[in-house]
């Protein structure tokens, strides 16, 4: 049955029965057969079918969450017997939100030097993304924001406090307030990214419209925008540490106490050996230097 179910978990990720058996390295017919030997085998509909797939039924939509709970725990009993006779192994996928890419190695980094058999994949990844990627275990675990909006069903570890810096051409250096960083024309993350509705928040609560003239998901096009000298931004300090920043660009900081970014993982016991691994390094490490 555990077979089955993952194919059910990809279809219902996939929504497509040509594209979730091509991520299975299976055929169409094949997938098709499963799905309906587990609708047998369990004597519900769990798929509503037309001339193309349709979505979950009621059914469904409850043993997808079965699924994903059996599976996670047969993956995890395997990991856990392969790890007793190789030690920790593997390849540990991350997500991590953008702007949290200049500090992950700050976390990796330690992880791979404990665990020389074991490998990481970075992958860059919205909160939103992280949070569904991570309950449909297309995620072993995320760096993300910990305290502005909900995060589900996971466990936590602080990592670093996430501040903000206002990047233009001011001659000054000095700290700066929100109230006045909303009085310069602003290039922003789109509003699909978490950073950006922080910002939104910060700026709103300061009295200012909080609609850029640009909007962009490229770090590299807002930094261009900037170097002209008509546009400001508004980064958390690390990017704008971690980012070659334009010639007469300097970064200010915002007034505030900014957000904690940790590291979030399902909430299951036991975890993966790769995913405890993780949670002890982070333990370790506690929080990083500011």
């Amino acid at each position: 049955m555990i077979d089955k179910l993952s194919m059910f978990m990809a279809l219902a990720r996939e929504k497509h029965f040509g594209r979730a058996a091509e991520s299975l390295g299976i055929t169409q017919p094949t997938l098709s057969s499963a799905i309906r030997a587990l609708e047998e085998q369990l004597g519900v509909q769990l798929v509503r079918r037309g001339s193309r797939f349709q979505g979950l039924t009621p059914e469904g939509e409850r043993v997808l969450g079965w699924a994903r709970r059996i599976v996670a725990d047969a993956r995890a009993m395997q990991a856990e017997m392969e790890a007793s006779r190789k030690g920790v192994s593997g390849r540990l996928r991350i997500g991590v939100i953008p702007t949290a890419m200049p500090r992950i190695a700050e976390l990796t980094g330690p992880f791979l030097r404990r665990h020389p058999n074991a490998g990481v994949s970075i992958l860059s990844r919205s909160s939103d993304e992280i949070r569904e990627q991570i309950e449909a275990l297309e995620l072993d675990a995320g760096v993300t924001y910990l305290d502005s909006e909900p995060l589900g069903r996971v466990q936590s570890l602080p990592l670093y406090r996430e501040t903000y810096c206002l990047i233009d051409r001011s001659e000054l250096g000095s700290p700066v307030g929100w109230a006045e960083a909303a009085t310069r024309p602003l290039c922003l993350l789109t509003p699909d990214m978490q950073n950006r509705r922080i910002v939104t928040r910060h700026l709103v609560e300061a009295g200012a419209d909080a609609l850029p003239r640009v909007e962009s998901t490229s770090m590299l096009a807002i930094l261009s925008h900037v170097a002209t000298g008509d546009w400001a931004a508004i980064l958390p300090r690390a990017l704008a540490r971690g980012l070659p920043l334009p010639e007469g660009v300097r970064a200010r900081d915002l007034t505030g106490e900014g957000h904690m970014v940790g590291l979030v993982v399902a909430n299951r016991e036991p975890h993966p050996p790769l995913v405890e691994a993780l949670l002890r390094i982070t333990a370790s490490i506690d929080t990083f230097d500011q």
